[in-house]
């Protein structure tokens, strides 16, 4: 069995054709300006044992982008949290600063969703 044929992330396990590459739809080269990201700001206990945590979705870039701005929320708002797959989690609920440091630094079309 070839290893690199074995997995992947979307699940499939195993694939006969011994010329068979598996094609990333989803990688993203460049990070678009600041002005052009449309960032929504949640509120979420799901899934976190009934803690809060400030969810911000729809960053559109690279992985790195994305946790350098997560680094830069997180200490704006003092908490903890995490960068991943374009989503940044913020500890606690921040939706308003985390909003304002947003629009602070260019990401004008940021808005907060729900209540």
């Amino acid at each position: 069995m070839n290893k690199k044929n074995k997995t992947d992330v979307r699940g499939f396990v195993y694939s006969t054709d011994p010329l068979f590459h598996f094609k990333h739809e989803n990688a993203i080269t460049e990070t678009l300006p600041p002005a052009k990201q449309k960032l929504i700001i949640y509120l979420d206990t799901k899934h976190r044992g009934g803690k809060t945590v400030t969810l911000i979705k729809g960053f559109t870039g690279t992985e790195d982008d994305c946790i350098w701005l997560g680094k830069q929320l997180k200490q704006f708002c003092g908490t903890g949290g995490s960068a991943k797959d374009s989503e940044i989690i913020i500890q606690g609920d921040q939706r308003d600063k985390v909003l304002q440091w947003l629009q602070k630094n260019g990401y004008q079309l940021s808005k907060k969703a729900g209540g």
